[in-house]
């Protein structure tokens, strides 16, 4: 299981040991969940998965796999055709939609613009489902302060969001998803605009975090690298959900993207690692 450590010290002066107190992660538990906007063309076929609290899932698959329709049932945007997505073995859509923020965050992949929001105000949108009033404490301040801190976004708190380059707007949105000091943070491609570094980066805090992390990868490698499991789609078909090591085998690759891999293991991490390339049809 991942790490249980966070320092918002290590990147900003404020060390504040309660950042992520009312977190309690929490256990997700997918029961013959389906979905599709048609009558007669399931685009996500059941799905069985008991995903523990404090585990950190990547979920991966080619494009069009059924990945983000998943993770919507996950946030409580598709309503299953059938089938329940439980949280902490109570069915989500028996919560209200506020309830149901309370404890879940989620990070998509289109920020958008935010009609001319600073990155500071974007942050502190974080606090709307725990707010009861319109005033911000200094403890509210502090907890967004700590959490654009952590995305080595603080320097930009007083930038328009909108002026923002997409990686640099990704990382205000995970740490508006942090300000929620969630129990499931779900996250919808979260490296796709980010550099190399800041990919490491996000993944190292992610698996860091107190609470359950869901997440839709494309790069394997970072998959392999930090989840608890991973959880593999095709066609909106699990195929598979297992720790790393079982789940990336040359066979499996290839069944589900297509391609071929020589697979080793990784000089530090212990994980596996992979080479990937495209089988040349003999003439």
């Amino acid at each position: 299981m991942k790490s249980k450590v966070l320092s918002p010290s290590n990147s900003h002066p404020h060390d504040d040991a309660c950042y992520f107190s009312s977190c309690q992660p929490a256990s997700m538990q997918l029961s013959n969940v389906a979905w599709s906007p048609y009558r007669d063309k399931p685009l996500l076929e059941p799905v069985n998965v008991t995903i523990t609290a404090g585990e950190f899932v990547a979920v991966v698959g080619p494009n069009g796999s059924g990945k983000t329709s998943l993770l919507r049932c996950l946030y409580r945007v598709n309503r299953p055709s059938s089938g329940q997505v439980l949280l902490d073995g109570q069915d989500i859509w028996s919560l209200s939609a506020r309830q149901c923020a309370q404890r879940i965050a989620t990070v998509l992949q289109d920020t958008g613009a935010e009609f001319g929001l600073s990155v500071f105000e974007m942050a502190e949108i974080g606090l709307t489902p725990m707010s009861t009033s319109w005033k911000r404490s200094e403890n509210d301040s502090r907890i967004i302060e700590n959490a654009l801190a952590l995305l080595d976004v603080g320097h930009l708190a007083d930038r328009a969001f909108d002026s923002l380059s997409g990686g640099e707007r990704q990382r205000v949105m995970i740490a508006r998803a942090l300000v929620q000091c969630p129990d499931v943070l779900i996250l919808d491609e979260p490296t796709n605009h980010l550099d190399i570094r800041h990919q490491l980066e996000v993944l190292e805090l992610l698996a860091s975090l107190p609470c359950t992390v869901i997440v839709s990868l494309h790069d394997l490698s970072l998959a392999s690298a930090y989840a608890d499991r991973v959880l593999v789609m095709k066609a909106g078909k699990m195929q598979d959900f297992a720790p790393p090591s079982h789940v990336f085998t040359e066979q499996q690759i290839k069944q589900v993207f297509d391609v071929e891999t020589v697979i080793d293991e990784h000089p530090i991490t212990q994980r596996p690692r992979f080479s990937f390339y495209l089988h040349k049809k003999q003439d």
